[in-house]
């Protein structure tokens, strides 16, 4: 059967024209709240595992819950948003975050607080997909475009250094359950806005979810992140793992094969057709991958090795949140519009890598201003320079009735991409670790020099993977400035 054409999604009326940066904040407010949830759970775990009393073993839940349902429904809040309206979808995401939130703030059990962290995750995924829809349908003109994602981009990447600040803060100020009461802040604000600002978009009608589709690439997708959460508490060699990445793999190929035979599919192919959107994808994946041996090994640098309180380590990642920032202002505004994709993004992922390189050198006794914060400083502009040229090529051109699942298909390829690079660090760390200790007696000098050569493990395998990044992406991504639509979809002017 073949593929339908895109339904024809409702031109904005062009009395939101002067509101389209009112837009990009609320926008940027839910990334904001989606990012940073990810990591300001982390600092505040500790404190939440000694007031409900739950176990060593039991404690990923908390962050795996989140993972799960965000990642695997992704692709279906996505197409909810096309068929629904982004305003809809936005403020339904937005209470039922805030409300999963409250949820698992008040939690008096360990079940309650990872039902309310499952909760986030399924809002989450609807939240994501349609902010950057709304992002990609707003913006047009090439040098506001350019402005808007270099926002977007410093948001999603430095959302994760933000969510370590606010953690160490609530935690040691108030209490681990205002991490997540935020939330409600931060979604009634994104909630007034969506009210006020955002423009109306009439569902098609003749447009239907694709329910085989939905249902084999959600299992598929929720395999695949259950077998790398797996394989991080319970080793490469189970079962249990590697029976979940098979299912995962057979149940997403069967998810591709049904998009060619359906006429209105939930991933539609002719998004992923174009070579620039496919390179931004990968680019994201491998960023998402690679970017995790500096949030959560470092995190524990800081606080075990250099005694850091909480908020001490939310401070010593603010170089990076700023850096991050910048590099993704110049990389939209200046660089992209300029030269393209292809050397911005490379670049970005060599300078990743550099830094992260970098940080092997680092010692028990190292100090903050002169060996920690200038690997930081050349990691975080590295990953400016990665996130919002990607983001941006990612939607280009895309139709603006796919807008909402084709900006769902790079965050699931981000999350994924976390996912993955979260088991596979964690394997190779915990790995050097032991073969450190191994025929050592364990000293609590020893013990600390394992943990820095565990440390040391994360930081070569994530410059590895954005080394390779750097390869693939120079070799994908066209040459040149895009400056046309390659598929011929009709833009959107507000």
């Amino acid at each position: 059967m073949r593929e339908a054409s895109p339904p024809q999604a409702e031109q904005p009326v062009s009395r939101h024209r002067h509101h389209r940066w009112l837009i990009l904040a609320v926008v940027a407010i839910a990334q904001l709240m989606v990012v940073l949830d990810a990591t300001i759970v982390n600092i505040a775990l500790p404190s939440a595992q000694k007031d409900l009393g739950f176990s060593d073993d039991s404690r990923q839940w908390v962050v795996t819950a989140y993972s799960l349902a965000f990642g695997s429904l992704l692709l279906i809040g996505g197409r909810i948003a096309d068929l629904i309206g982004r305003k809809a979808a936005m403020m339904i995401g937005l209470v039922g975050f805030a409300g999963a939130s409250a949820l698992a703030g008040a939690a008096g059990s360990f079940e309650v607080l990872v039902a309310g962290r499952a909760l986030q995750g399924v809002f989450g995924a609807l939240l994501a997909p349609t902010a950057l829809s709304l992002l990609t349908t707003t913006f047009a003109d090439a040098k506001e475009r350019a402005k808007a994602f270099g926002i977007f981009g410093a948001v999603a990447g430095a959302g994760g250094g933000v969510g370590l600040l606010l953690g160490g803060f609530l935690t040691e100020h108030l209490d681990w359950r205002w991490c997540l009461y935020v939330n409600l802040i931060f979604a009634g604000v994104a909630l007034i806005g969506a009210l006020l600002f955002l423009p109306r978009h009439r569902r098609d009608k003749s447009v239907k979810i694709d329910i085989p589709g939905t249902v084999t690439v959600t299992a598929g997708l929720f395999a695949l992140v259950y077998g790398f959460a797996n394989a991080e508490t319970e080793s490469w060699g189970s079962a249990g793992t590697w029976g979940f990445l098979i299912a995962a793999a057979v149940l997403i190929a069967v998810f591709v094969r049904l998009q060619t035979r359906v006429a209105h599919p939930l991933l539609p192919l002719r998004i992923l057709r174009d070579r620039d959107r496919g390179a931004a994808s990968i680019a994201m994946f491998i960023s998402a991958a690679g970017m995790f041996g500096v949030n959560l090994f470092l995190t524990y640098y800081l606080q075990q090795s250099l005694g850091y309180s909480p908020v001490e380590t939310g401070l010593a990642f603010l170089p990076v949140v700023v850096a991050v920032m910048i590099a993704s202002t110049l990389a939209t505004g200046v660089l992209t519009p300029r030269f393209g994709p292809k050397p911005i993004v490379p670049l970005g992922m060599a300078l990743a890598a550099a830094g992260l390189v970098w940080l092997t050198t680092l010692e028990i006794d190292s100090a903050y201003a002169t060996h920690v914060l200038p690997p930081l400083l050349v990691f975080g502009a590295g990953l400016g320079l990665i996130m919002a040229p990607s983001m941006s090529a990612a939607t280009f051109g895309i139709d603006p009735a796919d807008a909402g699942v084709g900006s769902a298909s790079v965050n699931t390829m981000q999350q994924v991409g976390g996912s993955i690079g979260t088991a596979l660090l964690s394997t190779l760390a915990a790995g050097a670790a032991t073969d450190y200790l191994a025929g050592k007696t364990p000293t609590p000098d020893v013990m600390a020099q394992s943990a820095l050569e565990s440390y040391s493990t994360a930081y070569w395998w994530s410059a590895a993977v954005f080394a390779v990044g750097a390869i693939v992406c120079g070799l994908l991504f066209r040459q040149g400035a895009p400056d046309h639509d390659p598929d011929g979809a009709p833009t959107v002017h507000m």
